[in-house]
């Protein structure tokens, strides 16, 4: 019999329990023990491996429920990191190792691969793909996004009843480091043109705190009020954060924005928003989990209109942050089945006579009715790398989607509130 280690790691989702299962599963079918490495790469350095079958907790139990099963971890693993590894998968007799995750993942799984060459150890690594952000390259989408897109779309649409009952301006700020994929799902639910959200904002197009304030203004004044989605990676023209302390206060200097930076209360808003900026072991600044982008689009919204309009309009703000990732009560059912197909697929690889390592991709044929199967790329072409938002799936403002993209994702999140 042989032996695998599977793990996760990154931000857990709606169907990343799906994948282990479908792990799981199928090495069972091919007589693969499976040791199920708690909290990714660092239960391997410690050894915190637990026997997992398809009908034992937690692969049965929670197969159908959100959230990393077995754990996850931010942990990037160094070329020691990699050697004490080897020495642990030579212990138990390990062939196999299945890392289930995002662009980190499968960079931290294309180092051990390298490691595992350099140091002549027989085994062969596999990416499972697995992220909402939908930003993995290669990939036509990524298991965990079509059931977040979904939640993003439903909220939005309560959302705009919301703001329709009390009319004002609200700003959603949702997750999207880099691309934009989640933020674009806001549209999802627009019947016409007077629905919200009105406005979407991706880090593609990098905007002026100016043009922003216009945009919104200009659908206040249309409609008497504005929903906005923000993806929290909005840059400014010079590619830095939208919530940088250069970039706002270099925009607040400016007429007619400036009674802002002569406030006490906004300099120590924007003092908290931008002086301790937190990164991880990737490198990333954290974004998720702080509500400092909502607030200083708040802040400026009621300056703007306060300026423009004699008096401030009501504005409000929501930040999605880790709820979008889990949301129990709904999945998309195409996600579902997909999360766990690619998790079969890379048991099959793994099985396979081409004896190649490598990350498996999701791609799709929708020149007729929408079909989706995976193949097998090398690790090297996916991890670290980012996909971003395509031209086509974005209008000519930079504020707002086009119908290819609605196309296109609603194939991913399955029926929609209406």
């Amino acid at each position: 019999m042989k032996r695998a280690i599977v793990a996760m790691g990154g931000g857990p989702t709606r169907v990343i329990n799906r994948s282990l299962f479908g792990v799981v599963d199928e090495a069972a079918k091919n007589g693969i023990e499976v040791l199920a490495a708690r909290h990714g790469i660092a239960g391997v350095l410690k050894e915190h491996f637990i026997p997992v079958t398809p009908g034992t907790a937690p692969v049965a139990t929670h197969k159908d429920l959100p959230g990393a099963s077995i754990g996850s971890t931010r942990h990037k693993p160094n070329a020691d990191d990699c050697r004490k590894a080897f020495e642990i998968f030579k212990k138990h007799e390990v062939s196999y190792f299945f890392y289930i995750g995002g662009n980190d993942t499968a960079e931290a799984t294309s180092i051990i691969n390298r490691e595992a060459k350099s140091a002549g150890y027989e085994l062969r690594c596999f990416h499972v793909p697995k992220t909402i952000d939908n930003d993995l390259v290669e990939n036509d989408h990524c298991p965990g996004y079509g059931s977040a897109a979904r939640y993003v779309a439903n909220a939005l649409l309560g959302d705009d009843l919301d703001v329709r009952s009390l009319p004002g301006i609200k700003m959603n700020v949702i997750m999207g480091r880099n691309a934009g994929w989640l933020a674009a799902a806001a549209s999802l639910c627009r019947a016409s043109e007077e629905d919200g959200p009105q406005l979407i904002y991706f880090p593609e197009r990098p905007k002026s705190l100016a043009h922003f304030l216009a945009d919104v203004l200009a659908v206040y004044a249309k409609h008497g009020r504005a929903e906005v989605a923000v993806s929290e990676g909005l840059c400014g023209p010079d590619k830095s954060d939208f919530i940088s302390s250069n970039f706002i206060r270099a925009e607040l200097a400016k007429p007619p924005f400036t009674p802002i930076l002569r406030t006490l209360e906004a300099q120590a808003a924007i003092e908290d928003a931008t002086g301790g900026a937190k990164k991880d072991l990737f490198g990333h600044t954290q974004l998720s989990g702080t509500g400092a982008l909502a607030d200083v689009l708040a802040a400026a919204v009621k300056i703007a209109t306060y300026t423009q309009l004699g008096k401030a309009a009501r504005c409000r703000a929501d930040t999605f942050g880790y709820l979008q990732r889990c949301y129990a009560g709904d999945v998309s059912p195409v996600d579902a089945k997909e999360a766990e197909m690619v998790g079969r697929k890379a048991v099959k690889y793994a099985m396979g006579k081409r004896h190649a390592s490598g990350s498996v991709v999701l791609r799709a044929d929708r020149s007729g009715k929408y079909r989706a199967f995976a193949e097998l790329v090398a690790l090297e072409a996916v991890g670290g790398k980012v996909r971003l938002l395509p031209d086509d799936f974005i209008n000519e403002k930079g504020n707002g989607v086009t119908p290819a993209f609605v196309a296109y994702a609603r194939t991913l999140t399955g029926p929609l509130a209406r």
